[in-house]
């Protein structure tokens, strides 16, 4: 069987930089930090007082306010981010058959809030007063599920959940379900809403969590040997995914291909990342063999780089082995978007896959800001340092790794 082509004809994101992807990008090459105090809860008791906040978003500037009351804000950001990829992939009013358009925009975590204001609720009031909203409201797929009432699609709908990874296995998933004639187009993507007493209280007792407080533009610093943990954020990244014939047939307007999709899984702790990057390596060497690429054929990695210490060491050294240190290959450029807009979890590797797809169409490298002094055990890369680079970037591949050792890369290109 041949597989079909699959390619990119719609984005949309919403950030702590603010809602699209223009807003977004033009932060990502500025080195513009989206990380600063928290307000959106009382953070007096919490150790950990910074985040990634959305704090310009507000849902009925794009849904219906009776509507945006029945959804936790994960899927708020879902349906913002879809509407956004799907006006730029101009589907609506598209005569195509229903049931060849699926959704699968996932959610690591599902609605944090409203767990907790229903559990409070019913301790304080009793069992009787949660919302009877409370499990639409909070299940991880109801992104999909929403996203597919509103538009009317009727194909393939479901919600891939591995912690950080689950935006890139989602994009993977979506690439898949195309390529084996499943669908024509899909709707994925990823989304996260975790800035709540749970989300930072959980991660904090996790110990994995940045508590530079009285920096928080700087708290964020990937592979720089004074980083102390990754910034909790929030937001979604969309992509529409199309097959190649059906998007050249109505004209759309194509970004790049999605050729490659690697998965592994370490099969070695919890949290912690398997300390040799071994299931790391597979998961890029799997996405290459599937893209039928060369290491040399990539110009940019974008790495899962959370500032966390275990992690960027053995995700360096996995990149390293698998493309060259500078000492072998000097034409490979290695960055983590995350030192700007901190780490979205379920939303993370939908984000930085539009990063990756803006790479490419406009030859520029985003930094890693913050790298003041870079971690003598990470790899010998170059990671971009503080300032983005002009660059002719042909193909780029990205990473995300999430707890329970779940690995994930994509691989996209020009066309």
């Amino acid at each position: 069987m041949t597989k079909r082509r699959v390619v990119i004809t719609g984005m949309g994101a919403v950030s702590p930089f603010g809602v699209g992807v223009d807003v977004l990008w033009n932060s990502l090459i500025s080195g513009k930090s989206g990380i600063s105090l928290t307000e959106a809860m009382d953070t007096e008791k919490h150790t950990v007082k910074i985040s990634g906040e959305c704090k310009t978003f507000d849902p009925e500037q794009y849904i219906d306010p009776k509507e945006a009351k029945k959804m936790d804000r994960f899927t708020q950001f879902a349906i913002v981010a879809a509407d956004e990829a799907i006006k730029d992939a101009k589907l609506e009013g598209v005569d195509i058959d229903p049931y060849r358009i699926g959704v699968m925009v996932s959610s690591a975590a599902g609605g944090f809030k409203t767990f907790e204001k229903s559990h409070k609720a019913i301790i304080d009031r009793g069992p009787t007063k949660c919302s009877p909203f409370t499990i639409p409201m909070m299940i991880v797929d109801m992104p999909s599920g929403r996203i597919s009432m509103k538009y009317g699609y009727k194909g393939v709908n479901k919600a891939v959940v591995s912690a950080c990874a689950t935006g890139s296995h989602s994009i993977g998933d979506a690439f898949r379900t195309i390529q084996y004639g499943d669908a024509d187009i899909m709707i994925a993507g990823g989304c996260e809403a975790t800035i709540c007493d749970v989300g930072i209280g959980a991660f904090s007792a996790a110990r994995t969590l940045s508590k530079r407080n009285d920096e928080p533009e700087k708290a964020s610093r990937p592979y720089d040997k004074d980083r102390d943990g990754f910034i909790m954020s929030e937001g979604a990244g969309v992509l529409v995914l199309e097959e190649y014939e059906t998007a050249k047939k109505r004209g759309a307007h194509i970004y790049a291909e999605i050729v490659g999709y690697g998965q592994s899984a370490d099969a070695y702790d919890m949290v912690a990342p398997c300390p040799e990057g071994k299931g790391a390596t597979k998961s890029m060497e799997f996405a290459l063999a599937d893209a039928g690429l060369k290491p040399s054929d990539i110009q940019y990695v974008n790495t899962h780089g959370t500032s966390t210490g275990l992690g960027d060491i053995a995700e360096s050294q996995a990149v390293a082995r698998v493309f060259g240190d500078l000492d072998t290959n000097k034409n490979l450029y290695v960055s983590s978007t995350k030192s700007m807009h901190g780490h979205m979890l379920g939303a993370t590797g939908a984000v930085e896959a539009i990063a990756c797809i803006k790479t490419i169409n406009e030859d520029i490298v985003p930094p890693t800001i913050n790298l003041d002094n870079q971690d003598e055990r990470v790899a010998n890369l170059n990671y971009v340092p503080h300032k983005a680079v002009k660059a002719d970037i042909k193909a780029a591949l990205s990473n995300s790794f999430g707890f329970g050792g779940h690995n994930a890369t994509l691989v996209f290109k020009e066309i």
